[in-house]
């Protein structure tokens, strides 16, 4: 497989774009879930994030192939021409949706800050993952900071920050049971689209495009069976606000981002703008939300920023996947040494 070579430069940029875009998005979508105005309903908004990842991934791909006849024959062929694909794809795509979703309920019962640092847990669950998945290891020193992720999410979540101008009725049990299962769903499905992504030397954007077109389909399922009556009563877009769609637009192009970054680094580094992400978010909770800062959570959001940093620490190339015979390779010298 060809590598393709980019800049520390790119890399760091599309880090930085990716940070605000979540600290932005986290802020505005609990915003919208919050305020006093008629609900708009949350598979809806997934189904519409899919149909606009669609359509940038097509309208890039048709730049990377410079020409109309060239973009038409990619789509034939890895589209049209590959369902094996399009199913292989369509894993991600059933979990990612399942992901979305949870985070909107979510959202609903947690506040922005305490959504953020909670969620962080994907990075244990991400780094087992891929030690089954990818055959990596991870060093002492990354398990250490595993464990201190946990606690600092412990003390988050063992007297959580409280919000003062939030009027809606909240469950925050049930907003850690929804961060739990997108954690899981994170984790799988980060790792899976990495692994599909480094397997083989198909065009970034074509791969998003197969697993996009599986995601309008699941998604339109699942507002089919969460809101179906509903949706026909009221109408798809019930609700929206220009809030809801700037949270649609967040949300689409935070995912493109994120498979840039998947593509040219790894899960492991998306850690590294996780904590600039908390720090911005708590501070737009204190602005917007009144929220009151406890010593518990901020220990626990403390732990959590420094444990993302010391995971983040390179260890070894991870932009590679590591094949049987590098693990071979690597046996062999260890019993000559």
């Amino acid at each position: 497989m060809a590598k393709e070579p980019v800049s520390m430069f790119f890399k760091l940029y599309c880090l930085t774009v990716m940070t605000l875009v979540a600290a932005t998005y986290t802020v505005a979508l609990r915003y919208t879930r919050t305020v006093s105005t008629e609900m708009y309903f949350s598979t809806t908004a997934v189904c519409i994030t899919e149909v606009i990842k669609l359509f940038l991934s097509v309208i890039i791909l048709a730049k990377e192939t410079s020409s109309l006849g060239r973009l038409v024959a990619s789509l034939r062929e890895n589209v049209c021409g590959n369902p094996k694909e399009l199913l292989k794809l369509s894993i991600p795509s059933v979990v990612y949706a399942v992901q979305n979703n949870m985070a909107f309920l979510a959202l609903s019962n947690l506040d922005a800050a305490v959504y953020q640092v909670t969620y962080q847990l994907k990075i244990p669950c991400t780094a087992l993952c891929t030690v089954l998945m990818l055959n990596r290891s991870l060093s002492k020193l990354q398990w250490f900071s595993v464990f201190m992720l946990c606690g600092g999410v412990t003390l988050v979540q063992w007297k959580p920050a409280e919000t003062s101008n939030v009027q809606i009725e909240q469950n925050p049990f049930l907003g850690f049971v929804y961060i739990a299962v997108a954690v899981l769903c994170s984790g799988f499905a980060g790792v899976y689209f990495e692994k599909v992504l480094k397997s083989s030397d198909t065009s970034l954007w074509v791969r998003n495009i197969q697993m996009y077109l599986s995601g309008i389909i699941v998604t339109l399922a699942g507002v089919y069976a969460s809101d179906g009556t509903r949706v026909i009563e009221k109408g798809f877009l019930y609700g929206y606000t220009p809030w809801v769609w700037f949270v649609i637009f967040l949300a689409s192009v935070g995912g493109l981002y994120t498979s840039v970054v998947v593509k040219y680094t790894d899960n492991i580094m998306k850690g590294f703008s996780a904590a600039a992400a908390i720090v911005l978010s708590t501070a737009a909770s204190v602005i917007l939300f009144g929220l009151q800062i406890t010593s518990t959570f901020a220990s626990g959001a403390l732990l959590v920023c420094v444990s993302i940093y010391i995971y983040g620490l390179p260890k070894q190339d991870t932009t590679k996947l590591v094949t049987d015979t590098d693990v071979k390779n690597t046996k062999e010298k260890l019993i000559a040494v």
